[in-house]
């Protein structure tokens, strides 16, 4: 009987010697789960029979930090797995934020070449809404088309001390006929370029006249004697220096180079008048935008690829998906630093980072494995011992039989 108990116990040794072995040569490999072999008692009926390798459970446990300084590199802190398929769909699940993006715009694992996947952005500004297709990501690089101009905010004090003027007497190429100007650029619907030019002319204490117009495009008077039409409008402040007008009104423009006239909601309502050297312009902001060449693109600690065009703007292309699982111990190890799901482990609860019980994103960085090695060496001595404890028990029965043999 000893035999086969030693044999068990050599047998379930070998396998511990096996996982540590794996463990140590995986301590790099980023995204790996440390495991440990669980053991189990062998009976038959009253009898002891043995040892047996009643599986190997793995550590999910998150690993330490490497910033890699890579933009396609991240990190998941908390639950979660990032959700990968290959070209047939199959889906599998990794730890490892080892991407790439191949010639076709594709995010790729370049461990085991399988795509990652997420949901893609759409709409006007481009945004991921709620219930979003999940599939591969492929990283869209055409350009951002042109926004035409719609509406505008003019924030600013104009000085309380300014001379009083005759706003009949306005002309734009003589500075002394107005108290001050600025100025900010619009756009139209084919992304030509739009100067707006509002000019303040005070009047009398608390009253002023804006005078707006595009620059660029102005609608003119008819002929013969064509003149650029502003657009006037009174403002009024109390004597705490707040508007007490309404402070807003439509601009129009011209046609230019083929494209729609500019039609701009104005809002200057939260202009003031109080005392200073000079006025000034805190804000003059317009929406809309001009074409934009796509220049590059980060990812977000939200999972979200948010591009960068030439134009100054941003827009979010996708987000990256995680899925979690009931029972993580119920994964089925694939290679390539890899699980599929089983009926043991439940189907995957799939969104995005930071929803729910998933876990956040790090970008720049990745997820070390989490073998402590120092723990693996001490568990090589142990399982060593054990080895060599229940290689023992053989040869001491060996002795026996063979004193049993020779009895005459």
């Amino acid at each position: 009987m000893s035999f086969s108990q030693g044999l068990s116990g050599l047998n379930a040794a070998a396998k511990a010697l096996d996982t540590v072995g794996h463990n140590i040569a995986n301590s790099q490999t980023y995204g790996f789960k440390s495991g440990s072999v669980g053991f189990a008692d062998i009976f038959a009926g009253a009898q002891g029979m043995g040892v047996q390798v009643a599986g190997t459970n793995q550590n999910f446990g998150d690993g330490g930090q490497t910033n890699s300084g890579r933009n396609l590199d991240m990190r998941i802190t908390g639950n979660g797995f990032f959700r990968l398929v290959d070209a047939a769909g199959q889906a599998y699940y990794s730890r490892n934020g080892q991407f790439d993006e191949d010639k076709d715009g594709n995010l790729f694992n370049s461990t085991n070449n399988l795509f990652l996947t997420g949901y893609e952005a759409t709409g006007t500004p481009r945004t991921v809404l709620p219930g979003a297709p999940l599939g591969p990501i492929k990283i869209d690089k055409s350009p951002m088309l042109p926004q035409a101009s719609t509406s505008g905010e003019l924030r600013g004090n104009l000085r309380s001390g300014a001379e009083n003027l005759d706003p009949d007497e306005f002309d734009a190429t003589k500075p002394e006929t107005y108290s001050f100007s600025t100025q900010s650029e619009a756009y139209d619907s084919q992304g030509n370029k739009h100067t707006i030019t509002v000019y303040f002319i005070k009047t009398a204490d608390n009253n002023w006249t804006a005078k707006a117009i595009d620059s660029t495009a102005p609608q003119m008077t008819a002929p013969p004697d064509p003149e650029p039409v502003y657009k006037d409008i009174d403002l009024v402040f109390g004597a705490d220096g707040k508007m007490t007008s309404d402070g807003k009104f439509s601009l129009e423009g011209s046609r230019h180079n083929g494209a729609d006239a500019l039609r701009l909601e104005m809002d200057l309502s939260k202009m003031t008048q109080v005392a200073a050297d000079e006025s000034t312009t805190d804000k003059f902001q317009l929406n809309g935008q001009a074409l934009g060449q796509f220049i590059g693109y980060v990812i977000s600690d939200k999972g979200e690829i948010v591009a960068n065009y030439d134009n100054g703007e941003k827009q979010t292309l996708a987000q990256v998906a995680l899925a979690n699982f009931a029972s993580l111990g119920g994964l089925q190890q694939n290679g390539g630093n890899t699980w599929i799901e089983t009926p043991q482990s439940g189907s995957p609860v799939v969104g995005a980072p930071g929803s729910g019980s998933l876990g956040s994103l790090t970008g720049y960085a990745l997820e070390n494995s989490n073998v402590d090695l120092g723990g693996e060496m001490v568990n090589m001595i142990v399982y060593q011992r054990n080895y060599q404890s229940n290689s023992q028990t053989i040869k001491t029965q060996s002795e026996l039989l063979q004193t049993l043999v020779n009895l005459r």
